[in-house]
């Protein structure tokens, strides 16, 4: 060991570290809490004019049916007393009941009417296709063929009922509502309550189908 006293080591002192800088607030934070929440817009109240206006139509449909019958009531209440023909047995006819009838006359009436309307347009068609088939397949020729004659026996026999429930409601206006048109015996009452329509008595209907 020397003389000399090795010189004491003196520690730096460490630097001082510098705060962490304060973070900016981020502007899209900033933004989001200066942004006031908007309220969610409240759904405006539903109208209620269609309601209203569907009520309505209910109303005036319940109307005109009222009239209606009130009508057809009013119509055959004078046929009533001509004493329409019914049935050994069977009371004669009252005015509800024959108002009964020509409601349902009517109401056939207007739903074969629409059938009709398609069936025909549909047939309409058919027919323009088949003038128009020349080279085509003949599977496909066959196909529309069936689909046609299909068509024209509908079409047909929705024209025969129209034509029935025409005469029937031809003959209550006329006061000879209910007789056969082929023996001229009563139809029934009863009969007729069930098929308005029936033009014949039922030994006659059953001959006719026997043919």
């Amino acid at each position: 060991m020397t003389t000399e006293e090795a010189a004491p080591v003196v520690k730096k002192p460490a630097p001082a570290k510098n705060p962490p800088a304060a973070q900016a607030p981020s502007l899209k934070a900033t933004a989001e809490k200066a942004a006031p929440v908007a309220p969610a817009a409240k759904k405006a109240p539903a109208k209620k004019a269609p309601a209203k206006r569907t009520a309505a139509k209910k109303a005036t449909a319940r109307k005109a049916t009222a009239a209606e019958r009130a009508a057809v009531r009013k119509a055959t209440a004078r046929l009533t007393s001509a004493e329409l023909v019914v049935r050994d047995g069977e009371e004669p006819w009252t005015a509800e009941e024959l108002a009964e009838v020509v409601t349902e006359l009517h109401e056939q009436r207007g739903h074969s009417s629409a059938i009709l309307a398609d069936q025909e347009a549909d047939l309409s068609g058919l027919l323009r296709d088949a003038g128009d088939g020349a080279g085509h397949d003949q599977a496909d020729v066959g196909a529309t063929s069936f689909e046609r004659d299909h068509e024209l026996t509908v079409v047909n026999h929705e024209r025969e009922k129209v034509a029935q429930i025409d005469r029937a409601l031809a003959r209550i206006e006329a006061g000879s509502y209910g007789v056969c048109e082929s023996c001229g015996n009563p139809i029934g009452k009863m009969r007729l309550m069930a098929f308005p329509r029936a033009t014949l008595c039922m030994t006659c209907k059953q001959r006719e189908e026997r043919r």
